[in-house]
């Protein structure tokens, strides 16, 4: 019996077939399902080459057609769909230089990375399993298709991925992958920034990391990684018992409280970041610092914003050893006069009313601010008289 996400995909399957071409579930999705995780993205592949699916389905969006992948679009999901393939060399150590459409599923398996992503299920819920799969997945090992070196030296990417699934899974590398993996990781050097650091996050978000963690350092892959490469020492400041980072922010705000000297715009720069992770890991490291310096007063929990809750507690635990949950954290926060500035009784345009001698300038936000502290702490009550007569006292002592 198919789970409810392939019943939901497999019209393609059925439409593909029903047009003279095989068609399949593939890789990541039939891993998962074996191993009873949550499936996120059905991939299918089938013998059709993307200009047959094109013409067979309404809506396909051609994002990687010389490679032979589409986009089929139906019942308002997404599914990718690639035509069996074999591939050329792989001169850049990321691509191959070309490749070449087929009509066996088997040869298009001999081309994947790991034998428990060399997997393939019909419609039917019948699975191909051709390089022993399925007997790595009971026995949780992460072994490459084939050779291990020629695996890696197609794509030194799948170097890092076997870390990757190592904390996502907890499973061992077998002892040649292991070898192979070592061997050729200094060709990572020659991949993308960016892909590399989609690896890291997942890798450092894994349920079991610190197994990935205990591969990363044995295979020494941390001295070609950007930072760790400048500094290796910085992967001795793990714990043996690391626990998940669900963002890349994270993991950023960690490490740089545990080496300060590294700035953080380095760190945003060497491994790409968008702004936005560079906001984020700036924002997670003043939370870390105002509650260690203060605790849980008024002024750290109105800093603290609600959608980094769970990331704060993570670090809080990784790095200082204290256990807070995000219940606590609301109640503390639903507890505080106002949640933001807005809602402060008294603004910007009131303070140049009860000020008119004054020009336009940063003591408005200053004058602002000490009010902020005053109402979030409960030395003043949030209404326009009592801040207003606060305001004047604090600006006659400035004066």
């Amino acid at each position: 019996m198919l789970k409810e996400i392939f019943k939901q995909a497999k019209p393609i399957l059925e439409t593909l077939e029903a047009e003279g071409h095989k068609a399949y579930f593939v890789g990541g999705c039939v891993r998962d399902l074996l191993l009873e995780r949550p499936i996120k993205d059905i991939d299918i592949t089938t013998s059709a080459t993307p200009d047959m699916v094109q013409a067979i389905f309404p809506s396909v969006i051609p994002v990687g057609i010389e490679h032979g992948t589409v986009i089929v679009r139906h019942e308002k999901e997404s599914y990718e769909v690639t035509t069996f393939r074999t591939e050329g060399s792989y001169s850049d150590s990321r691509r191959p230089d070309h490749v070449e459409f087929i009509h066996n599923i088997e040869k298009d398996l001999e081309r994947r990375d790991f034998t428990i992503n060399a997997l393939a299920m019909d419609k039917t819920g019948r699975i191909t399993d051709l390089f022993s799969g399925k007997s790595d997945l009971e026995q949780q090992i992460i072994r490459t298709v084939g050779n291990g070196k020629e695996r890696f030296g197609e794509d030194a990417l799948r170097i890092i991925r076997a870390l990757r699934f190592s904390s996502q899974l907890g499973f061992q590398i077998e002892e040649e992958t292991f070898t192979a993996m070592v061997a050729c990781k200094s060709a990572i050097r020659d991949i993308s920034v960016e892909r590399i650091t989609n690896e890291m996050e997942r890798f450092f978000a894994g349920k079991h990391v610190s197994i990935g963690v205990n591969y990363l350092v044995k295979t020494a892959v941390h001295t070609v990684l950007p930072i760790f490469k400048d500094d290796p020492s910085l992967i001795g400041v793990i714990p043996h018992n690391m626990r998940p980072l669900l963002s890349f922010a994270e993991v950023i705000a960690f490490f740089h409280y545990q080496k300060p000297e590294i700035p953080i715009h380095e760190w945003t720069k060497e491994w790409k970041c968008s702004n936005r992770t560079k906001r984020l890991a700036i924002q997670l490291t003043e939370d870390i610092e105002r509650y260690k310096r203060n605790g849980l007063n008024e002024t750290v929990i109105y800093q603290l914003k609600e959608e980094r809750f769970r990331a704060f507690t993570r670090l809080v635990d990784l790095l200082l050893h204290d256990k807070l949950s995000v219940t606590e954290l609301r109640r503390l926060k639903q507890k505080l006069p106002i949640q933001s500035r807005d809602e402060l009784a008294i603004n910007g345009n009131d303070l140049l009313t009860l000020f008119p001698d004054k020009k336009p300038g940063v003591w408005v936000k200053h004058l602002l601010g000490e009010a902020e502290k005053a109402v979030i702490t409960g030395k003043v009550n949030n209404q326009y008289r009592d801040v207003k007569e606060w305001l004047e006292w604090i600006q006659r002592e400035i004066d």
